[in-house]
């Protein structure tokens, strides 16, 4: 009973805690041949119905004995091995289901693309041999790393993670700038490329120092085989004045480099945004006004990640010192899907196209970014945390939910959810939606009460013995607190009911 009841907060607690080796010693134990690390590595990205796809009937772990993948397991190393019997044992428990046809191909700009699946110019796809090997493990395309008519000097250190609890990796910072490879060797990469992998997307991200500049780079990367030109007017850290972000910020440059940029090709032109300002919407429209195809948002956001408390040194710490950098990771999504929100929802914007990114890691993410009016998804700090083969869960995650949901192709949920978006004025405000607690779920471990009396309205009390809450109605707000922080899902949604008249409207009528 106690298994069935928290299988999903059991299965995400162990699976969270796996290495995710590389070469995983798990799956070379196993001997019934079973792919361990691809099955955990599914569950970790939300994949669950991949995972179940991939463990056979009769379960072998149920009658396996010898545990040899949890000996091998080097998680024991710190603490313990991860429960794989028990992933694999909860794993079997979800549906199985046999993936139908599904299509998802797109166009992106008036280009036909694979899937919507897109390396963003970053590191990760900055020479031919990385972008060769993500092609041929299913990326559809790449922004290639920014070039310049200069190879970028870089620091060391350049990057710091933030963590939370256990949770190693919950935002991501850098300081790094464009390619530091010449431009002439990023040239060759690009036509190697597209010579080796004629049907992947090559979108080239170029910066410009000045508008001439801006134009003989759009005609070298058009020369040299990209199917679209991407303006870097965000990166928020670039060295000298005049660049990245401080273009993106800056309507009247926006327009200007996009028009020389518009002189030098023939190709779609994306107008990459910075999230460094609070309207979006106006250096987009600049950027389409002066011949944009469209946007790719958001870049990182400005940020100084920690203190050291005993140096009180940043990081990434360069000798003592350090400077603001760009956030990235999963802590920015909400960030990122309100500025593509935004732009879907101005007049002028909403039928151009938009590359999304922004804290994607998984298919799930990505759909969301669609939802909301993307057509085209780009990811950097998750590959860099977890590698290229995020893509297998990516895929197969997205085809199971369309399937399931009797989709066809992808370009089908795109925007869906832009219509649920509305201005706080037009939310309904007459009813609450009160908690609903399954007291089977919960251990009484008072983390509700905890949380609504010292952070809400006083609406929870504990039973003596049990510790479970009982809710105090006429206190009850229905914000909601108690739901996020439960820790087992015992509390979700319940009855939506129509607000009491306050005593003082009663007298009044």
């Amino acid at each position: 009973m106690g298994e069935a009841l928290y299988r999903d907060v059991s299965i995400v607690e162990e699976v969270s805690g796996c290495l995710l080796c590389n070469n995983a010693p798990c799956t070379k134990a196993c001997p019934y041949g079973l792919e361990v690390d691809t099955i955990i590595r599914s569950i970790r990205f939300e994949n669950s119905l991949g995972a179940a796809a991939r463990i056979p009937d009769p379960v072998p772990c149920a009658d396996c004995r010898t545990k040899d993948c949890m000996r091998a397991c080097l998680k024991k190393r710190i603490n313990r091995p991860v429960s794989i019997d028990e992933i694999i044992l909860n794993a079997a428990s979800y549906e199985k289901v046999v993936l139908g046809d599904v299509d998802l191909s797109i166009e992106f700009c008036g280009i036909k693309c694979e899937n919507p699946f897109f390396l963003s110019s970053s590191v990760v796809g900055s020479n031919y041999e990385m972008i060769a090997k993500a092609f041929e493990m299913g990326w559809a395309g790449v922004a290639f790393k920014t070039v310049g008519t200069f190879a970028a000097k870089e620091v060391s250190p350049r990057f710091e993670a933030l963590r939370k609890e256990a949770v190693p990796f919950i935002g991501f910072e850098n300081i790094e700038q464009i390619s530091e490879h010449p431009l002439e060797e990023n040239v060759l990469h690009i036509k190697r490329l597209k010579k080796d992998y004629p049907d992947k997307i090559i979108i080239a991200s170029i910066m410009g120092q000045d508008e001439a500049e801006w134009t003989y780079l759009a005609k070298l990367m058009t020369d040299a085989g990209a199917d679209i030109i991407e303006c870097n007017f965000s990166c928020p850290h670039m060295a000298a004045n005049g660049l990245g972000s401080d273009v993106g910020q800056n309507p009247e440059l926006v327009a200007a480099y996009t028009r020389a940029v518009r002189k030098g090709t023939h190709l779609p032109v994306l107008a990459k945004m910075t999230p460094n300002l609070g309207n979006m919407e106006i250096p987009a429209m600049a950027a389409v006004e002066a011949g944009a195809d469209g946007i790719a948002a958001i870049n990182t956001i400005k940020s100084i990640i920690k203190v050291n408390l005993d140096s009180f040194a940043s990081a990434p710490e360069v000798k003592g010192k350090t400077s603001v950098g760009g956030y990235s990771g999963k802590a920015v999504k909400p960030i990122a899907l309100r500025f593509i929100q935004s732009m879907k929802n101005c007049g002028a914007l909403k039928d151009i196209p938009v590359s999304g990114m922004g804290g994607i890691e998984t298919w799930k993410d990505a759909a969301e970014f669609m939802a909301l009016g993307c057509e085209n998804i780009q990811v950097t700090t998750s590959v860099m945390q977890y590698g290229y083969r995020i893509i297998q869960d990516m895929i197969e995650g997205m085809k199971y939910y369309l399937y399931t949901h009797g989709y066809k192709n992808v370009s089908e949920i795109v925007g869906r959810a832009l219509p649920q978006v509305v201005s706080p004025e037009n939310l309904d405000r007459s009813s609450i939606c009160y908690p609903k607690f399954d007291k089977s779920k919960c251990l009484g471990c008072g983390r509700c009460y905890l949380s609504c009396y010292d952070g809400g309205h006083q609406a929870l009390k504990q039973e003596a013995i049990t510790g479970k809450p009982v809710l105090i109605a006429e206190k009850c707000v229905g914000c909601h607190l108690c739901v996020t922080v439960c820790p087992v899902n015992a509390i979700s949604q319940g009855v939506r009911v129509i607000k009491k008249l306050e005593p003082e409207l009663c007298k009044a009528q």
